[in-house]
């Protein structure tokens, strides 16, 4: 599903992700792992077409990384950062507006929202608006608003982020459950909890580095 090839980037003199080499088959978890500055996050944006390598060659199921391409954005969702939210939207408008854009059926949508919302434990900050929840809360709405749509490779930069290791555990049940399913993940994490219940392959960047 995922395939790169001495992959590097550079700004000027600077290598902000050193030349790497990694594939990942489908309804597997790759797991970045690194210290800060190693170029995880180079490396998702990468995947993400957020950036474009200096060197070397990246392709999702075959395809050149093409995020201009309906088809590119239907095959592959990332949160790299936590996404936009309205002031104005409740998290539970949030995310059945996500799914209504990605589904034609306005039922199968409600009922994908719903679970996604329950799923993260959100269901009772469902009339919230976005300034009234915690930095954990608001860390999970931003991955809920991530799974609320179709998707065949998965891209997530720390999700793990100011969740404590109740939080983290519903995260793991989560994405193994879409692993498990067929998706392909790719994940920058520190949490080693988090690799540990997902990984089907590490990739260590301090090596590369």
């Amino acid at each position: 599903m995922i395939q790169v090839d001495d992959v590097e980037v550079t700004a000027g003199d600077v290598t902000l992700l050193a030349p790497v080499s990694v594939a990942a088959e489908r309804g597997a978890a790759l797991v970045i792992r690194g210290r800060n500055g190693s170029g995880k996050s180079t490396f998702l944006r990468v995947l993400a077409g957020a950036r474009q390598p200096s060197s070397g060659t990246a392709r999702i199921a075959g395809e050149p990384i093409a995020p201009r391409d309906r088809g590119f954005r239907r095959r592959v969702a990332t949160m790299i950062g936590l996404p936009p939210m309205a002031p104005d939207l409740t998290v539970f408008d949030h995310v059945l507006l996500v799914a209504t854009t990605w589904l034609d059926d306005s039922d199968a949508a409600a009922a994908l929202a719903h679970r996604v919302v329950a799923e993260l434990g959100l269901a009772a900050l469902g009339q919230r608006f976005p300034h009234e929840l915690s930095s954990g809360q608001t860390q999970l709405f931003g991955l809920a608003l991530v799974l609320a749509r179709p998707f065949d490779v998965l891209i997530l930069d720390e999700p793990e982020q100011r969740l404590d290791a109740e939080h983290v555990e519903a995260v793991v049940r989560a994405l193994r459950a879409r692993r498990d399913a067929g998706t392909t993940i790719v994940l920058a994490t520190h949490s080693s909890a988090l690799a540990d219940a997902l990984a089907d392959q590490t990739l260590w960047l301090d090596a590369a580095a």
